[in-house]
């Protein structure tokens, strides 16, 4: 939660101060315009004193002309224009962004040959920028002084640097800013969420934070212990038993397609610290548990990017709210609970615990809302990442169709998806001689088991769900995001959306 950068677009033209970065196509090349002013001209004429060649990515520095209030040139590689897709675009103001150093005033100059005219590379430059400015630094009350130790003082919070972007056609720009501008808040939204500490963010809290989309045109509806006790909710509610703080699930709505037309929805597991229960975590990397909520913070971070760039579409976010925690009250091992769809479920671990909240709610979605189809998301499995890695998410889908569009904007936004195995031989894994099903298998197969799992409570619907364990919180850094918390599935939804479900 640095200060975020403001954002302008203008014509091209010489900046009169503060630190101006030209970016370059490769060879070096700069559209008329750009060679017609400067310093963007006398940064060019120094390209080859600087072996700059306008390689992707690439940057240089060179000293300001004397006599000029500038106080900085900096040149950016785009590599071949002509190529560059959307990501390649956010990557380049991911670029911008790591060189900006303390700027306060930056005129960015984009003018190259290839550019297309409707503004919207501009505009994926300017995401680019804001995605890797975040930092979460609100709990920090001391600022460091340049030898890495703290001063023993307040911090005051800096100046967020003023951006112009000079172009082309400013106001296409702008235009298109809009859009992704709104995408970006939805990302951000959901990095605050994963990242903020436990004792800050939890159940109650989370619920709370949800109500505030009702200012974009929302409707949140909470639904508390006393609720969800008569819905049936036994495999949530027996999550949440061993924690003093109540589970809640937050139900939000964006109504901007037809009146008639049937939802999308997406479910989003939302366990806000998961200490594994009576079935206990080791202490070492448990304080990561506060991003087990990964998916419930995905899941409110796409409903407020929907809202705000005004999607025309019917979309039901629902988040499912609890703490796993260990007391005399909490689930043990052996316990046998009894799920909204009447199914019972034995639990043998009550470190499985994201599928027993996922069983409730995707239920309830289902049978409430009767979506064109259901995608959760949550950071549900070791398994996964063991699988994958943190660089791809697990894909489970009984639909080909939804799970062929999702894999498409995975690709489009490289938030990337891998679809895995579903099938009837590892339902016998889950089936158990006390139950209907136990909450998980044996040894081999964990993510796919837990799928499997989950499969139980979505009927017929078109569904998908992703194991996003890997990929929301502590995935490597990246050129849009060096934060813990990623903020990964917003912009993968919000393109699904866009792409195939938008009136």
């Amino acid at each position: 939660m640095t200060s975020r950068p403001t954002i302008a677009f203008a014509k091209i033209a010489a900046p009169k101060k503060g630190s101006v970065f030209v970016l370059a196509a490769d060879g070096g090349g700069l559209g008329e315009a750009a060679k017609a002013c400067d310093p963007a001209a006398a940064l060019a004429r120094a390209f080859p004193v600087a072996d700059f060649s306008g390689k992707f990515a690439s940057s240089a520095e060179v000293l300001a002309p004397e006599g000029t209030s500038v106080d900085r040139l900096v040149a950016i590689g785009a590599g071949k224009v002509a190529s560059l897709d959307d990501y390649a675009w956010l990557k380049l103001g991911g670029a911008v962004a790591a060189a900006l150093r303390k700027a306060t005033e930056v005129a960015v100059i984009l003018d190259l040959p290839e550019l297309q005219p409707d503004g919207r590379q501009a505009a994926h430059l300017a995401a680019g920028i804001l995605l890797r400015s975040y930092g979460f630094d609100k709990y920090k009350t001391r600022k460091e002084r340049e030898n890495g130790q703290p001063e023993a003082k307040k911090a005051e919070a800096p100046k967020p640097a003023k951006i112009v972007i000079h172009c082309a056609d400013p106001s296409a720009a702008k235009k298109a800013f809009a859009h992704e501008e709104a995408v970006i808040d939805g990302v951000l939204l959901a990095r605050d969420l994963v990242n903020e500490p436990a004792n800050a963010l939890g159940p109650v809290e989370f619920a709370a934070r949800t109500r505030e989309l009702e200012a974009l045109g929302v409707e949140v509806e909470i639904l508390t212990e006393k609720e969800m006790k008569k819905l049936g909710m036994g495999s949530l509610l027996g999550v949440a038993q061993g924690s003093p703080r109540g589970a809640r699930i937050a139900v939000m709505q964006w109504k901007g397609g037809k009146a008639k037309d049937a939802p999308v929805a997406f479910v989003g597991k939302g366990v806000t610290f998961d200490t594994g229960g009576n079935s206990m975590k080791p202490a070492s990397g448990m304080e990561d548990m506060k991003g087990d909520m990964g998916g419930a913070a995905a899941v409110t971070g796409l409903i407020h990017a929907l809202a705000a760039r005004k999607a025309k579409a019917n979309v039901v976010g629902v988040i499912g709210l609890v703490e796993n925690a260990v007391d005399g009250h909490a689930q043990r091992p052996g316990d046998i609970v009894t799920s909204m769809s009447g199914q019972t479920i034995e639990v043998l671990n009550t470190d499985a615990e994201g599928r027993l909240v996922l069983a409730d709610a995707l239920w309830y979605t289902n049978d409430r809302f009767k979506p064109k189809f259901m995608v959760n998301l949550a950071t549900l499995t070791g398994a996964i990442m063991v699988a994958l890695g943190q660089h791809y998410a697990g894909l489970f889908s009984n639909n080909d169709e939804l799970a062929g569009r999702l894999f498409g904007a995975g690709q489009a936004t490289q938030e990337r998806l891998w679809r895995m195995p579903l099938g009837a031989e590892y339902d016998k894994l889950i089936d158990s001689k006390n139950a209907d099903m136990k909450n998980i298998g044996g040894r081999y197969g964990g993510a796919i088991i837990a799928a499997q799992f989950l499969q139980r409570f979505v009927k017929d619907t078109p569904w998908a769900h992703l194991d996003i364990a890997g990929t929301a919180m502590g995935a490597p850094a990246s050129e849009i995001n060096q934060s813990w918390g990623s903020g990964f599935g917003v912009r993968l939804l919000d393109r699904l959306v866009r792409d195939h479900y938008e009136g």
